[in-house]
């Protein structure tokens, strides 16, 4: 049976070792074979999903095991689609879509429509569309049916935003999805839907999608136009996707979702990422590096026009954020250190992009929940956000949702205020006054124009407030950073090992200086107090 943590592996190595495996070359015209002609319309789509929701689920048949034996991890990454078979390889004012192969890491294989003048054809799928090595596709080959597991979106090197970069968009693995930022590196993931995810003694579903259908772009369309079905054992969905290549990535998508069967928790444009340890808090974790992570926190801008910025943690147990809200404006897991001294490693984790969420419409009452999971590697992702809606997710529910995704190198609206910059831990108390071992020392520093031009002795207060514990020594000093950057230091005492939630921003006088941080601290003890010196 596969796991949560094995599915996240595959997903996260499987679209890794793909990106290796196409290379750039001059387009040929497309020799793909096409079926016959049937009418298509997303309104259809969404009647069709509706329709589905009200029969039981009934899962998807695989490619056999022996098929797909020999495409195995090491095989995968040396699969190549060829380019000749490229969809839309017309002209470098078009955007080639290619395809995965399934293999031992996806068994599941995934239908493709071709759409012009809301008629659909569906691709006829053949093994003869890769190449193999080492004979790897033999069984394959005997296989009657689709063999794609998945697609992306290539970019024409003449035309490239990121040059090297082959493709920009990615979707593979039950919902998932990814995109290149600004920065053109892949990171984390986005997915359809999240359903049950860490919700009790539940196990998490992961739906997929079964069918893609690729709307023939314009010339010179400046998007490119896609749409899916969703299916699993608790919903089915229909999604519209329309891909646009900026200095990132942006989606808008649109989704009707369709409950067959109640869901604990319904996650809507979740969000999948991996924190491992940073320099905030680098915890158990033993490795040469001083930062390992593609995302370091969570943040929001609520419907209140509050910006907040919430560190990440790798706990020693699963842990449940839920930040209420209504009517978001907007949310997303961010990689704010983009100093490559910072990982000093070759997996380019400065260059991750960051997934901004903007909800377009009513989005109601409900919460941005985060989920951090514990992990011991990189290869693991343990991080999830996404938006849970108030009321109660019942069979028979009908959802509909519209967002848009921005895969870029920062928030596309930050905060006008100060915005919270690095943070710190360590012992409480002062040099040669280290009494407390259970004392906490925190330092969040902030940085903005609303701080750059005010004097070195300005009264600036910290409002800082936590859940339990006693707060000590809050003060706020000019840092040496640079201009305009300020720091704010407090000791947090506290007793026990739960969790304490701490709230801090800058003001002066009446005035609100900066954006709030928020950290779920989870109390340790700091190392036994050394020996003095001889």
């Amino acid at each position: 049976m596969v796991t949560r943590r094995d599915l996240l592996t595959y997903t996260s190595f499987s679209m890794a070792l793909a990106a290796l495996g196409y290379t750039p070359a001059v387009f040929a015209a497309q020799g793909l074979k096409l079926a016959r002609e049937v009418p298509f319309s997303f309104e259809g789509l969404i009647r069709q999903a509706k329709e589905s929701a009200k029969n039981p689920y009934v899962a998807p048949e695989k490619v056999p095991d022996s098929a797909v034996a020999d495409i195995n991890y090491d095989v995968y990454s040396k699969v190549a689609y060829k380019p000749e078979y490229a969809l839309f390889n017309e002209g470098t004012d078009r955007f080639p879509v290619s395809f995965f192969c399934v293999s031992s890491l996806h068994h599941l294989p995934v239908k493709m429509f071709v759409v012009e003048n809301k008629r659909a054809r569906e691709i006829i799928q053949n093994a003869d569309y890769f190449t193999f090595p080492d004979n790897s596709q033999v069984a394959l080959s005997a296989v009657k049916g689709n063999v794609f597991s998945g697609f992306r979106v290539l970019e024409h090197q003449q035309t490239a935003k990121s040059p090297g970069v082959k493709d920009w968009v990615s979707f593979l693995g039950a919902s998932y999805f990814r995109a290149v930022g600004e920065l053109g590196q892949f990171g984390l993931s986005a997915r359809g839907v999240a359903v049950n995810t860490v919700f009790g003694d539940t196990k998490e579903e992961f739906p997929d999608f079964t069918q893609f259908w690729f709307e023939s772009p314009e010339k010179d369309s400046d998007h490119l136009v896609v749409y899916a079905l969703l299916d699993g054992p608790s919903l089915c969905g229909a999604y519209r996707f329309v891909l646009q290549r900026t200095k990132g990535v942006v989606m808008d998508v649109e989704c009707s979702l369709f409950l067959r069967r109640d869901v604990g928790r319904l996650g809507i444009a979740p969000q999948t990422s991996m924190f491992w340890f940073s320099e905030m808090a680098k915890g158990s974790a033993s490795d040469w590096r001083p930062e390992v992570h593609d995302s370091d926190g969570l943040a929001l801008w609520t419907g209140g026009d509050e910006h907040i910025w919430r560190p990440l943690n790798n706990p020693l147990q699963i842990r449940v954020s839920a930040f209420s809200d209504n009517n978001p404006r907007g949310f997303g897991l961010i990689q704010k250190q983009r100093n490559p001294d910072s990982y000093l490693g070759s997996a380019g984790y400065a260059r991750r992009p960051d997934l901004w969420v903007e909800p377009k419409g009513d989005w109601g009452k409900g919460a941005v929940q985060l989920v951090e999971i514990p992990t011991d590697d990189e290869i693991f992702d343990n991080i999830a956000a996404m938006w849970v809606p108030e009321q109660p997710a019942k069979a028979g529910n009908e959802y509909q949702f519209s967002y848009r995704l921005h895969w870029l190198a920062d928030e596309p609206y930050p905060s006008k205020l100060a915005r919270c910059g690095i943070t710190r831990l360590g012992r409480g108390g002062n040099p040669g006054a280290y009494t407390d071992p259970d004392a906490r020392k925190f330092m969040i520093e902030f940085q903005g124009d609303v701080l750059e031009n005010l004097a070195a002795d300005a009264h600036i207060d910290a409002v800082v407030t936590a859940s339990r514990g006693t707060l000590k020594d809050i003060k706020v000093e000019k840092s040496p950073a640079g201009k305009g950057n300020w720091r704010t230091f407090f000791d947090l005492h506290v007793d026990g090992k739960e969790p304490v939630e701490l709230r801090l921003y800058l003001k002066s006088a009446d005035k609100t200086l900066s954006e709030t941080w928020m950290y779920q601290y989870l109390p340790f003890t700091s190392s036994p107090k050394p020996m003095q010196g001889v």
